[in-house]
């Protein structure tokens, strides 16, 4: 992938264009070629996205959230973010027909400490996460950009505070900073943010979550869930768990739970979402069952007023 300007330091005009002709190189768009002549992949479409949108252009977004090894996020549109300073409106040339649709914001933030080298040049897995939940088209997948980021390692509570305290006007930044505060309580997957917010919404006590247990086997085990003082767990169950083997072996495991004398309770994750108040009334019941003092304590006393 090189620029027209790039190929003629190497070559004359009419080397370039003889080349083109005869179908050894492909012109992408203006300004943009291709040294072969065959379907761009991957690698090659990120860099037309960075060529085409000009100086200091970077890969952003989800776009370089994912080749920062965030896995499970959004492909496409491909996302670039370039200086406010370079112009005022960037217009794209067109693009080949095998190149995926490519967007470009403008920003008047974007210090060193926020890009990274690469090839393409991209900004820096938290800067990218911040922006990609901003841009995002629906909470939920803002709120999954930023658990799945930190569940992977790719990057850190901090590092997303770092970047977020240059942003106070941010989109959605409410959203942001409890999704972070979420992911840093331990919530490993977008369900149990919303089994979170969930128990904030209609007064439960907020569980413990991702608690390692030993299972009868010896092995280490992470519960979804867990009111410790109560010996009650919860699990939020995603669609994988429908399969034959994982359903038999989930089986099993709540089995080993409630033989050594804890209560488990079992929600699909799309009813946690779908259906909240249900879910919350399960939650309540069993836990006025299991004697939390605070839950067993307002039940006594509605009890007494009615």
């Amino acid at each position: 992938m090189i620029t027209t300007d790039q190929a003629e330091q190497f070559h004359t005009p009419g080397i370039v264009r003889g080349r083109v002709r005869q179908g050894r190189w492909r012109r992408l768009c203006r300004g943009i070629l291709l040294t072969e002549n065959g379907r761009l992949h991957r690698d090659q479409q990120l860099w037309v996205a960075v060529l085409v949108s000009g100086r200091d252009a970077h890969l952003a977004g989800w776009t370089a959230a994912t080749e920062g090894g965030v896995q499970g996020v959004r492909a496409d549109p491909i996302k670039v973010l370039v200086p406010a300073d370079r112009c005022r409106s960037i217009r794209l040339p067109r693009l080949p027909e095998d190149m995926p649709a490519v967007q470009t914001h403008r920003t008047t933030v974007f210090p060193q400490r926020h890009r990274q080298i690469g090839s393409p040049p991209r900004t820096t897995v938290a800067r990218a996460v911040i922006d990609g939940a901003a841009w995002a088209p629906n909470d939920n997948e803002a709120r999954e950009l930023i658990v799945r980021s930190c569940q992977q390692g790719r990057t850190t509570v901090a590092s997303l505070h770092e970047v977020l305290r240059r942003f106070p006007m941010l989109r959605r930044r409410r959203l942001i900073l409890q999704t972070i505060a979420d992911a840093e309580g331990g919530a490993a997957a977008l369900s149990e943010i919303d089994l979170v917010r969930l128990c904030r919404r209609h007064g439960l006590p907020l569980p413990d979550l991702q608690r390692i247990r030993t299972d009868a086997t010896g092995r280490r085990r992470y519960v979804d869930a867990h009111w410790a003082s109560s010996h009650l767990l919860v699990e939020i169950d995603g669609g994988h768990h429908m399969d034959a083997q994982y359903w038999a072996a989930d089986m099993l495991r709540q089995n080993q739970i409630w033989i050594a004398g804890d209560r488990i309770l079992r929600f699909p994750a799309w009813l946690v979402r779908s259906d909240p108040a249900a879910v919350a009334a399960q939650l309540r019941e069993a836990l006025i069952a299991a004697g939390h003092p605070t839950l067993v304590g307002s039940q006594a006393q509605t009890t007494e007023r009615w």
